[in-house]
């Protein structure tokens, strides 16, 4: 299955509409969208909309999402994977690096890991 996007709060919501420019089949949401965990939703609410929802999450935070994904994973929990944000990345390295992503791998490639962006 091809993936699909969360884009967690502290991401713009110009790159869901610059993913749509690209390709309008990309299935992306952002946190506060009718779909999607509401916005200040708590990091171990977003992980659970991710399991069920078979989502994978585009995040800036590096501070205290990781250790929530541990706990979630040390629970018996999954996430279809976590893409964090390098500081140094881009508007245009960030889409153009999600339109790939989209377009070369499955969403069971990412089943529980967590990468940066750029890779």
């Amino acid at each position: 299955m091809k993936l699909r996007f969360l884009l967690d709060e502290n991401v713009t919501p110009r790159v869901k509409t610059a993913l749509w420019q690209r390709d309008a089949s990309i299935d992306v949401l952002r946190v506060g969208d009718p779909q999607a965990p509401p916005l200040g939703a708590f990091d171990p609410d977003i992980l659970r909309y991710l399991e069920q929802a078979r989502r994978v999450l585009i995040t800036g935070n590096r501070t205290s999402m990781p250790g929530h994904v541990a706990v979630h994973l040390a629970g018996g929990d999954h996430h279809w994977g976590i893409f964090r944000l390098r500081r140094r990345a881009t508007f245009r390295q960030v889409v153009e690096e999600l339109q790939l992503l989209w377009e070369a791998s499955e969403d069971e490639e990412w089943v529980d890991q967590l990468a940066w962006i750029p890779l």
